[in-house]
């Protein structure tokens, strides 16, 4: 017991550690130094009204991460927005933050301090940056004063007349209005009125009255002979179709026949139309040529088949319910 007296002695007498002697919370817990910092404005030359950037960059541990909140008040200035880029070293990160801002007096200003959260292994810490002055020159010329030019205060809300142009809109509707209603007017007077058709004349009386249209031409005088037998051959294969209903204008020659043979067709006369047929093509395709006499013997042939073909329709027939005539 005698032997322990000394010892307790020499632990009370002697200092306590320093971690021990400030109670957790201290400021000096709260704060944190980076390993480097830079700061520096962009452009150099700041002009009052234009943005500008102020860039941090911040040399810290690597464990160490850097957040910036931006001041709620300041003052002269106009905080526009901030960036935030990282990257990690060998032994160290570098944090850059740039904040945009702008400036509205002249001369020379003091930066808002800028805060950062600093997250920390041992908890949560902070670091402030004091804030840097900065010049910031006129927007006017150097000779603003020996040309007249000076700052304007700022100005309260004035009125502004604003020109109309209701009563522009509504001449032009109302004149649009009224070249609508004048074309309108024009296309009811110009329209095309309704006419009723002839009555269509009978196949016969048709193909007789292109036949003397082809013979008054007189095409194969004039030494049109090809055109005389396009144009006849038209008009008789046109008529055939018609009388026998099928298409003939579209056949061949061969088909022309084939289709005819086909069909009833009393009174056709089969070796005239084909004689017909072969000499047409010959002057037509294999440009033979063709006598006056051959031409008014085509030309005979077309009136001559009509004459042996052609069978005019039935009256129409009267209802059967029909009342007879009273005889007086």
């Amino acid at each position: 017991m005698k032997r322990l007296l000394p010892v307790l002695a020499l632990l009370l007498v002697a200092p306590l550690p320093a971690w021990s002697a400030e109670p957790p919370g201290a400021p000096a817990h709260e704060t944190v130094q980076p390993q480097d910092l830079s700061v520096r404005v962009d452009p150099q030359q700041v002009r009052i009204g234009d943005p500008f950037t102020y860039e941090v960059v911040i040399t810290h541990p690597l464990d160490q991460r850097y957040e910036l909140t931006l001041p709620t008040e300041a003052g002269d200035f106009e905080l526009l927005d901030q960036t935030r880029q990282r990257k990690d070293g060998t032994d160290a990160a570098t944090t850059t933050f740039r904040v945009r801002m702008s400036a509205f007096a002249l001369g020379k200003l003091q930066v808002p301090p800028l805060s950062f959260d600093v997250a920390t292994p041992d908890g949560p810490r902070k670091f402030t940056l004091p804030g840097r002055e900065v010049e910031v020159a006129s927007t006017l010329p150097p000779d603003a004063d020996g040309q007249g030019a000076d700052l304007f205060d700022y100005q309260p809300p004035q009125e502004v007349l604003i020109r109309s142009w209701r009563l522009v809109l509504g001449l032009l509707g109302a004149l649009a209005a009224a070249l609508l209603a004048w074309a309108l007017w024009r296309w009811w007077k110009k329209r095309p009125k309704h006419v009723e058709a002839p009555p269509l004349l009978p196949l016969d009386v048709r193909t007789r009255k292109a036949l003397d249209a082809l013979k008054a031409e007189n095409l194969p005088a004039r030494g049109h002979v090809k055109d005389f037998y396009f144009r006849l051959s038209e008009i008789i294969r046109g008529y055939l179709g018609e009388r026998y209903g099928f298409e003939a204008l579209e056949c061949t020659s061969s088909e022309l026949m084939a289709s005819l043979r086909r069909l009833p067709t009393p009174g056709l006369p089969e070796d005239a139309l084909m004689r017909f047929v072969s000499e047409s093509d010959m002057v037509k395709y294999a440009r033979a040529d063709a006598s006056p006499e051959s031409c008014r013997d085509a030309l005979a042939f077309g009136y001559a088949l009509i004459d042996k073909t052609y069978v005019p329709p039935p009256p129409p027939q009267a209802p059967a319910n029909a009342a007879a005539p009273r005889v007086q």
